[in-house]
């Protein structure tokens, strides 16, 4: 990915979606990762927006999801 505006170019990306989530992409996201961002997007929709983070905030998100260390709205 090249930047555009500050922001990761996300035109011929590499996106990935895990392995676990089936042959009909059910309720995934996906990935592509560049050395400067990693963008997230809903397999469902792969031409809706997609969301940019930094390598760091984006493992510490995944590492505090899988910490349980996120509660559910209203709770």
């Amino acid at each position: 990915m090249e930047e555009r505006w500050g922001l990761p170019e996300l035109t011929g990306a590499q996106w990935r979606m895990s392995s676990c989530s089936g042959d009909d992409g059910g309720q995934c996201v996906e990935v592509a990762a560049a050395s400067c961002a990693v963008a997230v997007r809903d397999s469902k929709d792969p031409n809706g927006p997609a969301l940019t983070f930094s390598p760091d905030v984006l493992a510490a998100f995944v590492s505090a999801a899988a910490r349980c260390e996120f509660r559910a709205v209203g709770q």
